[in-house]
């Protein structure tokens, strides 16, 4: 999952609890009601019925699959093998935690319900509508408290300030989103965003400093804040490299930790946003990609050779790394790379070792390292984003006959990650350069790592 909130995210469900079956119509909503069915759509349902739409959602798309690799996907007539399961799915993992539950969250800068400009909150209305509104969160299930608490501040702090806030990207203005990340412990870090339009070093580093009094010794200071971040750019989204995140105040990084292992959260690092859920996420793929005899898993082959594709800042190989011989993480993003490689060595983890660059590019010419000596075990795990993988990606995989074992995690399986699993699955096709002997599903795994929205993580089993 992307883990900022947006704004056009599914619309709720006709189901409701009896009291609330349908709303009339948005305009007889409250704003308030109007943003959580935005960010929440959810929030109406109790989580058992959370949890079962959920369920029967995923059962759905995964009965595509199966239909695929039975040849029925091209049937238009009613069979009634239509919609079976050739593969078992799992009933939904609950989070532990159903309230509160982000770690990081982005607060828009916009015209509020009553036109102030300055207004920080969630959007409701479209860009292209020209309906925007800004709308505040406090009242959004699954913020904490904390970042309801930065959010309020950083109002208070550009109302208070001379400069205007930027609504239209190249229209002036310089005030923009906070982002609010927080640990398990209650550590806290902000990450302001700033246009600097004309202004010159000098006079940002006056704002600068008028921000830093401000969460230190003003109001602000009610959030202990352990870090504060600038980041000045003339780009609506930019890397730490084309505009570093300036560290204004504290710790350039927090903690995580999760499965016993400690994570260093940077400013731009990617973490799962929900933690309590990551540790039920990162045990479910672990135990899928090397089961602990102890655990009932079946195996009591450990060791070999684990091949972390989109490896972020390794979470899980390193989680994985006691049960395997080596982990060969590879990641685009060399930020998070340095990330993986720093928390392989806070925890010890010596049998680690990650490759930056695009996965198409850099996994075919690693495929020869991956054919261990005495025939040892190769298990790939992949967490590609939205976009799922690269077809490249997938032949490679495809066509390396010593990976028996592969766990794919999807956020969104009903998207591009529903191609990536037919071609895992298919038969051979000369013509897609697909050689090798094909994948089967063998179960799923749905992991609620979103409480009071329509999202789901799962994690499949392929094997041959």
């Amino acid at each position: 999952m992307s883990d900022t909130i947006l704004a056009d995210q599914r619309k709720p469900p006709s189901k409701r609890r009896k009291s609330h079956q349908k709303p009339p119509s948005t305009d007889h909503l409250s704003w308030e009601e109007r943003l959580a069915d935005v960010v929440t759509p959810l929030w109406r349902l109790s989580y058992d019925e959370q949890l079962e739409l959920k369920q029967k959602h995923q059962e759905r798309i995964l009965s595509q699959l199966s239909r695929n690799l039975s040849g029925d996907f091209q049937s238009q007539s009613p069979s009634p093998v239509r919609g079976k399961l050739s593969f078992p799915v799992l009933p939904v993992l609950p989070s532990p935690v159903r309230d509160g539950y982000r770690n990081k969250s982005t607060f828009s800068v916009n015209r509020g319900v009553d036109g102030n400009p300055k207004t920080v909150g969630f959007y409701v209305g479209t860009g292209k509508k020209g309906n925007i509104v800004c709308v505040n969160g406090d009242h959004l299930l699954n913020m904490p408290e904390k970042h309801k608490l930065v959010a309020r501040c950083y109002q208070d702090f550009i109302r208070l300030s001379s400069l205007e806030s930027c609504l239209l990207f190249h229209a002036g203005g310089h005030w923009r989103e906070v982002t609010v990340r927080t640990n398990a412990d209650g550590r806290t870090m902000a990450i302001v965003y700033f246009h600097p339009q004309t202004l010159t070093p000098k006079e940002v580093a006056v704002h600068k400093a008028n921000l830093v009094d401000y969460f230190t010794r003003g109001p602000g200071s009610l959030c202990q804040l352990d870090s504060l971040f600038f980041q000045e750019s003339t780009m609506t989204r930019c890397t730490h490299e084309e505009s570093p995140y300036q560290l204004l105040h504290g710790q350039p990084h927090i903690y995580e930790e999760v499965l016993g292992f400690k994570f260093r959260i940077s400013a731009d690092a990617f973490f799962q946003v929900n933690q309590a859920a990551a540790e039920v996420l990162y045990s479910t793929v672990r135990h899928l990609c090397v089961p602990n005899p102890e655990e009932g898993g079946g195996r009591t082959d450990v060791g070999g050779t684990l091949l972390d594709v989109c490896c972020g800042t390794g979470a899980i190989g390193i989680t994985i790394s006691p049960r395997v011989d080596r982990i060969i993480g590879i990641e685009l993003i060399e930020q998070a790379v340095e990330d993986a490689r720093h928390n392989a060595a806070l925890n010890n983890v010596r049998n680690c070792e990650f490759v930056p660059g695009k996965a198409e590019v850099v996994l075919p010419g690693l495929m020869s390292k991956l054919s261990p000596a005495g025939g040892g075990l190769v298990t790939a795990v992949v967490n590609p984003a939205r976009a799922g993988l690269h077809h490249r990606v997938v032949r490679a995989l495809r066509n390396h006959p010593a990976i028996r074992r592969l766990v794919y995690v999807s956020c969104k399986t009903d998207g591009e990650a529903m191609r990536n699993f037919r071609e895992l699955c298919c038969a051979p096709d000369l013509q897609k350069k697909l050689t090798g002997e094909a994948f089967s599903p063998t179960l799923a795994v749905p992991v609620d790592m979103f409480p009071h929205t329509p999202h789901c993580e799962v994690v499949l089993l392929f094997e041959r």
